[in-house]
């Protein structure tokens, strides 16, 4: 057993490492992180004025005096992560950050359509509309930003600049640095926009929400696709490898989409369209003890394991695990490369998940709002901000339950293995 997994694990490691140091994987990642305090505030916000004993009239007049807290941050998440793209995929390039940041904005913004239609079908003209800044929007701003950091950038390493004498102050000698890159980059998006509009009569947004967002979005939201994710997740956690950044680097930009689909009907009174969101995976996936849902595993250690190793590594754990931190357990039990517990490790997280969206599929407990809660907020209070219900914060112990049931038979298994050793 020992050779097989040496053997899986020869193999992952090299791949893992690529991945981890992929640019434009790590570029993401960042860009996401940019938005997060932001998005955590707006997220308050939609806490705060939704409360559950807030009747209808409560709620309405809280979201016209507050509704802006969600609208600045949370609504125009796109902003945010294509100028977070253009600023760190910049420095990559050794390049001024500021500059490819500005111009990754302004270019998914020359793609964008300066009009809203109205119920009725009326056309307003040179507004911008919040859905196009945000959950619909989303993918189109990622590969808008990528593409035109890395025009940009291109450019601006071929020396394509005008360069001002040494006197000039710095910051006038950088934008006169950044001007003929910055040009070019935008007449590219300008001409492109000017043929969707003028020869096809449509536009990008739409274009790309339609071919490329909206099956992504579909084939995300699916109980199987988290699964399997889920399951990458544990199995490179299982060698040592950082499952979440690993995995979630690729399924992030889906699972924030989804949320943010989550949020606008939710604020608008309507039906969830989804239950698998970044608020699902955070709440009720890491927020069960950390990686693997492992409170329950630290409560057991700590409590019922009878040699003393455990127990102590257990308590502890137990501290850090309450605020979803369980590195502790992970490289303290060990779990990574423990074949006693392999099976526990990676089959209790998809049994949990798969239980968690068929109690919300079928209504017993509503669906994450999509509002983004900390994924440090301990068991009982994020499910319970997570679904603006306490049947959120109920499920969550039910989960730890059934993970310490899961684990159980495994940790008496370990438990009674190597007394020699203690």
């Amino acid at each position: 057993m020992d050779k097989v997994l040496d053997a899986i694990s020869d193999k992952l490691l090299p791949l893992a490492n690529k991945l981890g140091s992929n640019r434009y994987l790590a570029v993401l990642r960042d860009a996401f992180m940019l938005a997060f305090p932001l998005t955590m505030f707006g997220s308050i916000i939609v806490v705060l004025t939704n409360l559950p004993f807030f009747n209808d009239s409560t709620k309405a007049t809280l979201a016209s005096l507050f509704g802006n807290g969600q609208n600045a941050t949370m609504s125009i998440m796109t902003i945010f992560v294509t100028f977070g793209i253009g600023y760190y995929l910049s420095r990559t390039y050794e390049v001024e950050g500021i500059f490819g940041g500005a111009v990754s904005f302004s270019s998914f913004l020359l793609l964008t359509p300066f009009y809203t239609l109205l119920d009725n079908g009326e056309q307003v003209t040179g507004v911008l509309s919040l859905d196009r800044l945000g959950a619909k929007g989303m993918f189109l701003g990622m590969i808008v930003a990528f593409l035109a950091a890395e025009i940009y950038c291109r450019t601006t390493k071929k020396g394509w600049q005008i360069k001002m004498p040494d006197s000039v102050p710095p910051a006038v000698s950088k934008s006169f640095a950044a001007l003929i890159p910055a040009t070019l980059t935008l007449s590219i998006f300008l001409v492109l926009n000017a043929v969707m509009t003028g020869l096809f009569h449509t536009n990008l947004h739409d274009v790309i929400y339609k071919v490329i967002q909206a099956p992504l979005v579909g084939l995300g939201s699916s109980i199987w696709a988290t699964l399997i994710a889920i399951f990458f997740i544990q199995f490179l956690w299982f060698f040592g490898l950082h499952g979440q950044i690993l995995v979630n680097s690729v399924m992030d930009p889906i699972w924030n989409t989804l949320m943010l689909e989550n949020l606008e009907a939710y604020q608008a009174h309507k039906a969830l369209p989804h239950i698998i969101s970044k608020p699902f995976m955070e709440t009720f996936t890491v927020g069960l003890g950390g990686s693997g849902m492992t409170l329950a595993v630290v409560i057991i250690m700590a409590f019922i394991l009878k040699k003393k190793m455990y127990r102590d590594v257990g308590r502890l754990a137990l501290g850090a695990g309450i605020f979803n931190v369980n590195e502790p357990v992970i490289f303290g039990l060990p779990i990574v490369l423990n074949a006693t517990i392999l099976i526990p490790w990676v089959l209790a997280p998809i049994i949990v998940t798969a239980f968690n969206y068929t109690v919300m599929a079928i209504g017993l407990v509503p669906a994450p709002t999509g509002v983004s809660v900390p994924w440090t907020v301990p068991i009982f209070f994020s499910g319970m901000m997570a679904t603006n219900s306490v049947l959120g914060g109920l499920l969550q112990i039910v989960d730890v339950v059934i993970v310490g049931f899961l684990w159980y038979p495994f940790l008496r298994v370990l438990d009674k293995q190597d007394d020699s050793a203690l």
